[in-house]
C-alpha cells in the first residue's frame, strides 16, 4: 500500500508572511486608542522587533507598545525574563489579555474594512513562498494555516494572494498542540512547519502528537541561538530545503 502523502500545517506570520510592519502598526493603534497621550514612533522600534521572537499572541503586542510608549520603559525586564515582565504589566496596568487581544482586531477589523489595500501593503509573503505553496500539489500534498492570528485577518491576506489552503485555523481555534491534535485523527502523516522553537518543543512535548514531524525555518522571527541543538524530531529547514521537492526536505 502506498504511503499517504502528508498533510503540510504552515504557521502564518513568520514562517508564510513577514507581517513586522503591520504589527508595529496595529499594535500601535490600539495602543493609542487605549491612552491617546502615548509617544510612540510610526516605524517599529528596534526593542519591538528584537522581542518579536518572544511574542506568542496578538495581545502581547498591545501590552509591549503600551510599555514602549512610558517616558522610561522597562524593556531590559522583558529581555530577560518574558514571561515574567508580561504578568507584571497586566497586573500593573490593570489589564487582561482578553481585552487587549480585542483592542487589536477591532483595529485590524476597522482597517480591513476601509482600507483593504493599505492593510495588506503592510505584509509580504516571503520570497517563493506563494509559488511554493501552488507546486505542492505536485508532491501530492495538501496544505493547511495554523495561526495565533485572527483567522478572518490571515484568509484575507490568503485571499489577497489567490492562495488556498485545505483549511485555515486561527488563534480561536485552540492553541496550536489542540489543533494538530484534531487533525492527526485522520490518520495522514502530519508535517508543522514554525518559526518559533518553543512552540515546536511543546508539540513535541505533547502526547499523541510524537509522530508529527517538525520543522523550525531558517527565516522567521528566530531568537539568536534557535537554530542551536535542535532537539530530536525539529528539524532546520533553510529556503532551499523549503523550495525542494518534499522527498528531499531534511
Amino acid at each position: 500500500m502506498p504511503q499517504q502523502s502528508p498533510l503540510l500545517v504552515f504557521d502564518f506570520d513568520g514562517v508564510l508572511v513577514d507581517g513586522m510592519a503591520e504589527y508595529w502598526w496595529s499594535a500601535r493603534s490600539a495602543a493609542l486608542a487605549m491612552e491617546s497621550g502615548l509617544q510612540l514612533p510610526e516605524q517599529a522600534p528596534p526593542a519591538f522587533a528584537l522581542l518579536r521572537p518572544r511574542i506568542h499572541k496578538g495581545w502581547e503586542m498591545v501590552l509591549l507598545a503600551l510599555e514602549m510608549g512610558q517616558a522610561d520603559p522597562d524593556l531590559p525586564a522583558f529581555q530577560h525574563d518574558y514571561d515574567r515582565a508580561l504578568a507584571e504589566a497586566l497586573a500593573r496596568r490593570h489589564l487582561q489579555p482578553d481585552g487587549l487581544q480585542r483592542a487589536l482586531e477591532a483595529v485590524r477589523a476597522d482597517a480591513i474594512a476601509t482600507d483593504l489595500p493599505s492593510w495588506l501593503a503592510l505584509h509580504r509573503f516571503y520570497p517563493g513562498v506563494v509559488e511554493r505553496l501552488g507546486r505542492l500539489a505536485e508532491d501530492g500534498a495538501r496544505w493547511a494555516v495554523l495561526t495565533t492570528k485572527g483567522g478572518a485577518f490571515a484568509s484575507a491576506l490568503l485571499d489577497g494572494a489567490g492562495l488556498r489552503p485545505m483549511a485555515l485555523y486561527g488563534h480561536e481555534d485552540g492553541s496550536k498542540p489542540e489543533v494538530l491534535l484534531r487533525l492527526s485523527e485522520s490518520g495522514r502523516p502530519l508535517w508543522f512547519i514554525e518559526d518559533r522553537r518553543p512552540t515546536l518543543e511543546r508539540v513535541r512535548a505533547t502526547p499523541g502528537l510524537e509522530a508529527v514531524r517538525c520543522f523550525l525555518v531558517a527565516w522567521g522571527y528566530l531568537a539568536p541561538d534557535d537554530a542551536h541543538g535542535l532537539p530530536a524530531g525539529i528539524h532546520w529547514l533553510e529556503s532551499a530545503d523549503f523550495q525542494a521537492p518534499l522527498a528531499d526536505w531534511p
